[in-house]
């Protein structure tokens, strides 16, 4: 170790204005023994740092025992010194922390490639029921359970959700197909050699929505409501004879064995105006009636009171003597009096007019009947308008296994059916 010269000073210089540090003053003070540790203690600091280190040394430096900050040599402008703190605070970092952070990064990767083995198989399986069923629309499938892969490995899935739009079932499209099959058996090889499936047991429901029965039975002029759990009311005007009549009735739905769905219609009844009302069928109360309204004009219409009491099977049917009703045809104040009786107006409702019809047509003609109305108003008998507001449908017969109805409910939105079914099989085995 080379020793320091001496710097000499002028001998009138003041020592308090430019002091000088003569490094060996403290050495000097000391006796023999702490000279000796003091310089071991500098050699064994000088020994810390060799030169031919460099800065990209992997010797590095270290603190010095009781210094506040670490020494280290001039950079000359390079970074390994803040590479080599970087890895040190990574390094500094305990295994578990390290093996933890690993561990999540591998359950990430291994989430994604499951989900994305999820997404594939589902859109296979799609296009795969669109091609079978012959559906216009590719079904929505969700595959539950996780992890999907090991379900694949273990050839068994826990649920299947099958939504299929668009439905056609007879007369009617089912607005919305939901199934969801348990405990699916794959016939598969892998996950890209699924040749089938066999569903022990799945259960769904099956909508009827209102638009697509008003659109498809009601030719965009008679409406569907729901009515409480099990009715349906029909409302709208229908055409007959190019005649705009209003449409009233109600649909009352209930099971038909395993697979179908009966309605029977009620309160069948189509209005002429304020004119007269027809109700098919053959009961007294059916048939074509006059309204209470225009029962009440007729009473004061003598020129149609008059034509109305020369007919004999009117006159039985008001129950009339036959005195009272010639003198009402020779007096118009008879006339005024026995059409003005509170009963008149009951009795002339309880008229069918559709047999009167039949004896004198020309009388129809005067109340303000359309002949070609009376024509049509006989051939749409009951089973004819019930079979235009039909509900019913029956599901498909499955080729195995077993399908069967439920329950039958109404909603605001249409008619909901649940399913169950059991033993049914998917593609080949």
């Amino acid at each position: 170790m080379r020793a320091p010269h001496h710097i000499p000073t002028h001998p009138h210089a003041n020592p308090d204005a430019n002091p000088q540090v003569n490094p060996y003053d403290e050495l000097g003070a000391l006796d023999d023994g702490p000279l000796e540790g003091a310089l071991q203690r500098g050699s064994e600091r000088d020994s810390e740092w060799n030169p031919e280190w460099g800065p990209d040394s992997e010797q590095g430096f270290e603190r010095g025992p009781e210094e506040d900050e670490p020494w280290a040599p001039p950079n000359h402008g390079r970074s390994g010194s803040n590479r080599r703190r970087k890895r040190g605070r990574f390094a500094g970092l305990p295994f578990a922390l390290k093996a933890v952070c690993g561990l999540v990064v591998l359950a990430a990767f291994l989430t994604l490639a499951d989900r994305w083995a999820l997404l594939y198989a589902e859109h296979r399986a799609a296009d795969t029921l669109k091609d079978r069923l012959k559906l216009s629309a590719a079904p929505e499938v969700e595959i539950g359970g996780f992890p999907f892969l090991t379900q694949v490995a273990d050839k068994r899935l826990d649920t299947v959700r099958l939504t299929v739009p668009d439905v056609a079932a007879d007369r009617v499209s089912l607005a919305r197909v939901t199934a969801t099959a348990h405990d699916v058996q794959l016939n598969a090889d892998g996950l890209t050699a699924i040749r089938g499936a066999d569903i022990p047991r799945f259960d769904g429901e099956v909508l009827l929505s209102f638009d697509d029965l008003n659109r498809e039975l009601g030719a965009s002029q008679v409406t569907f409501t729901g009515q409480g759990r099990d009715r349906v009311l029909a409302r709208g005007t229908l055409p007959v004879a190019g005649h705009d009549l209003r449409l009233r009735a109600d649909a009352s739905l209930r099971r038909d064995g395993d697979r179908g769905i009966a309605t029977e219609i009620g309160g069948m009844r189509l209005d002429i105006g304020d004119l007269a009302t027809y109700r098919p069928g053959t009961s007294a109360s059916e048939g074509l009636h006059l309204t209470r309204k225009a029962a009440a004009d007729l009473a004061h219409e003598t020129r149609k009171a008059k034509a109305l009491l020369a007919v004999p099977s009117v006159v039985r049917a008001l129950g009339v003597p036959d005195s009272d009703v010639r003198e009402a045809q020779r007096s118009d104040s008879a006339l005024s009096r026995l059409t003005g009786r509170p009963a008149f107006v009951q009795q002339a409702m309880r008229l069918n007019l559709v047999d009167l019809a039949l004896e004198q047509p020309e009388l129809l003609d005067r109340l303000g009947f359309d002949p070609a109305l009376m024509d049509a108003l006989p051939r749409l008998t009951r089973p004819v308008l019930a079979d235009q507001l039909s509900l019913g449908f029956e599901l498909p017969k499955p080729e195995q296994g077993q399908l069967r109805l439920r329950d039958v409910r109404v909603r605001e939105d249409g008619i909901q059916v649940r399913i169950e079914g059991s033993g049914v099989s998917v593609g080949g085995s």
